[in-house]
């Protein structure tokens, strides 16, 4: 295993999702990567499949104790210097029908386990002086529709942390960034919930896995002279 650099993407579940390219992409750049989600066996095999630069941790986002332990198991394999926080829960319900369970789990998913994950990267990355933290976000972050009550509070509230970190950890050396993914994806999730969705976008009327992973990417690597903290990315067509 090598010794450094290390990266982190919390969020890993269709091996066609943005969290396996993003692995798949940072295990190219010569990192080693540690891919955490609560599916034990479908991140195993997305690790297999990018290969010795790849481990899985299998992890609840929600769980204080499995974050730490993530970032424990990271840790020895060398320096911690890129977090991709992924993980996400979209639901959507009429708000006299929406369930309180409904709301706290969305919340707990999206903008607790972004807070337990961001502090633990924070804790890792501050002591070093460097280090970058990417957090995805959704148009439910800047704006809440009909039926997405829980989705944006929580997107909303993951943006919210996002903003405090990068203030506070910024004149520290950490790079903190979210990154607002304003359309749908061309990936395994949306072809397999909503073809309809899919053939109704058209070609290009849906975001690229690789071209999202561009996109993190050059966040990633940015000069600290020209950090950007904030970038949305959207198809062509989409409204916005």
């Amino acid at each position: 295993m090598s010794a450094a650099p290390v990266a982190v993407v919390v969020g890993v579940g269709a091996e066609s999702g943005l969290g396996a390219t993003l692995g798949r992409r940072l295990a190219a750049t010569g990192r080693h990567v540690f891919l955490a989600g609560r599916t034990r066996e479908r991140i195993e095999a997305i690790a297999r499949k990018i290969g010795p630069q790849a481990s899985a941790v299998a992890t609840d986002t929600t769980k204080e104790e499995d974050v730490a332990r993530l970032f424990e198991v990271a840790s020895k394999a060398g320096t911690i210097g890129c977090v991709v926080y992924n993980a996400g829960n979209n639901v959507s319900a009429p708000i006299r029908e929406l369930e309180a369970k409904t709301f706290e789990d969305a919340w707990r998913v999206a903008c607790f386990g972004g807070f337990l994950v961001g502090r633990e990267a924070a804790r890792h990355m501050v002591p070093h002086g460097r280090g970058t933290i990417l957090f995805t976000g959704a148009s439910a972050s800047l704006r809440g529709r009909p039926t997405f009550a829980a989705f944006a509070a929580a997107k909303a509230g993951l943006r919210a942390v996002a903003q405090s970190m990068a203030r506070e950890l910024g004149p520290q050396g950490i790079h903190v960034a979210h990154i607002v993914i304003d359309g749908g994806i061309a990936g395994e999730r949306l072809r397999t919930r909503r073809p309809d969705r899919v053939q109704q976008a058209g070609e290009d009327g849906l975001l690229d896995l690789d071209a999202i992973a561009d996109a993190f990417l050059h966040v990633l690597g940015q000069q600290r002279s020209a950090w950007t903290h904030e970038l949305d990315l959207r198809p062509f067509k989409e409204p916005f």
